[in-house]
């Protein structure tokens, strides 16, 4: 089990077993801004916890470098059980800390779902072995991911759940969706909700817009996760409940909650780099279209900036990379007939350092809060923080250095990432985990 401390008991984080780090990085610049500390100095890490004496401890050079809380990433996908050719446990948990991620939370539409104790406590175990970081899972919410039965909510609170999902789909019915958040009041379980409405998204396979019209796909408009967040929001606010929604991608979303939270509805909403950095015009004309085909699709300019917009002043809390690795040769399928999901936890820092910061947007120390401390919080995990006496949770970064996606193998077994080829400032060059060492860069 993970060494680290503090969020909710309940929760289950297993990581592999391993020796903990010692280890002395120097000279760096130590940067926690919800603990308020930006300073350059030492920092020493012994017996995998932060402080203490540094005699006889590995000695590293960081001068230059940043050393930062480590990232939570509470939305991926590692595929396990019944698709380990894409990814896996150990590849997945590889690819976090390769990105600087030192906890992940995983979805639960598997082959079969996690939607039933014996299933959450075999991964549980498989996590105790495999896992690099400390690795939580999330079960769904209704029994199969089919939106009608509802899970065992309670014993899997029990069995060590992170939270509840039916990620991949939505929960239709406004029933059933009202039926788990009067259950949530005995279990405490937050629900983590992929928002769209069905029946008018159909079988698009892009953002409706100026792009799908052009090249002739069928499109699924913004407002199809907007209506969707409208009724949970208002179905939250009515039981007095808890949802995150999964993946803003929208102008209208953000607008709907934006709305919810002025009116006191306990919401909270994340969003990823894709959709962060990209739009609907990347698909037109580039010769691996496939790599930009994610559900919520990418969508128009106007929708980046209100997301942008909506993360700069908290109405989106968070960024998490909805991390979902497909084989190249089902990426390799034509547009339509390819699956959803991109990978993204090797590239989370970067492509949003490039965007966000070297943009001018926010500063280093806001994207550390929105990619560590503040998803921790909202989902009840251990914070990750370079205080004295906290367990090892953190990433060493080179603000400066550039590196393009893709030169350097991934370290998961999946390569559908969105980024392909681009340019990105900012590598990760060491991480601690569960305080443990995890991963160091070379060239």
């Amino acid at each position: 089990m993970s060494t680290a401390t503090g969020g909710n008991p309940r929760v289950r984080l297993p990581q592999r077993p391993g020796d903990p780090a010692n280890v002395v990085l120097r000279g760096a610049r130590l940067l926690d801004p919800a603990a308020g500390i930006d300073a350059v100095g030492d920092l020493v890490v012994r017996d995998g916890v932060i402080g203490g004496d540094a005699a006889g401890l590995e000695d590293v050079e960081a001068a230059g470098l940043t050393v930062i809380p480590g990232f939570v990433d509470v939305h991926v996908h590692l595929r396990t059980p019944g698709k380990e050719h894409a990814e896996d446990i150990a590849s997945g948990t590889a690819s976090a800390a390769a990105g600087g991620v030192v906890t992940v939370l995983a979805m639960p539409n598997t082959q079969p779902p996690t939607d039933n104790p014996s299933i959450l406590g075999s991964l549980l175990q498989r996590a105790a072995q495999e896992a690099v970081v400390p690795t939580g899972f999330i079960p769904a919410i209704t029994v199969g991911q089919q939106g009608d039965a509802l899970t065992e909510h309670g014993d899997l609170a029990e069995a060590g759940a992170a939270a509840l999902s039916d990620d991949g789909v939505p929960v239709g019915s406004a029933l059933v969706m009202r039926r788990a958040l009067q259950y949530q009041r005995a279990t405490g379980l937050l629900f983590t909700l992929h928002e769209e409405d069905m029946t008018l998204s159909g079988d698009g396979v892009m953002h409706e817009g100026v792009v799908s019209a052009r090249i002739g796909l069928s499109g699924i408009p913004g407002v199809s996760e907007a209506v969707q967040v409208a009724r949970d929001c208002a179905l939250a606010g009515y039981e007095d409940g808890r949802i995150h929604i999964c993946h803003v991608s929208a102008r209208e979303t953000v607008e709907e909650i934006r709305r919810a939270k002025e009116r006191g509805v306990h919401v909270t909403a994340e969003v990823t780099p894709h959709h962060l950095l990209l739009t609907e015009d990347v698909i037109d004309g580039d010769p691996d279209p496939a790599r930009f085909k994610m559900n919520p699709p990418l969508r128009s300019e106007d929708d980046r900036e209100a997301l942008i917009e909506g993360l700069l002043d908290g109405t989106i809390d968070c960024i998490a990379t909805d991390h979902a690795p497909h084989p190249a040769d089902e990426k390799e399928n034509p547009f339509a007939a390819a699956p959803f999901g991109v990978i993204g936890l090797e590239t989370a820092f970067a492509a949003c350092h490039t965007e966000l910061v070297l943009g001018g947007r926010m500063s280093l120390g806001d994207l550390v809060l929105r990619m560590s401390t503040v998803p921790a919080r909202i989902f009840g995990l251990p914070v990750p923080t370079l205080a004295e006496g906290a367990p090892a949770n953190l990433a060493v970064v080179d603000t400066g250095a550039v590196d393009r996606v893709g030169d350097r193998p991934y370290a998961s077994k999946s390569t559908n990432a969105a980024f392909a080829g681009v340019d990105l400032t900012g590598r990760v060059v060491m991480t601690l985990a569960g305080g443990q060492d995890v991963y160091r860069w070379s060239a």
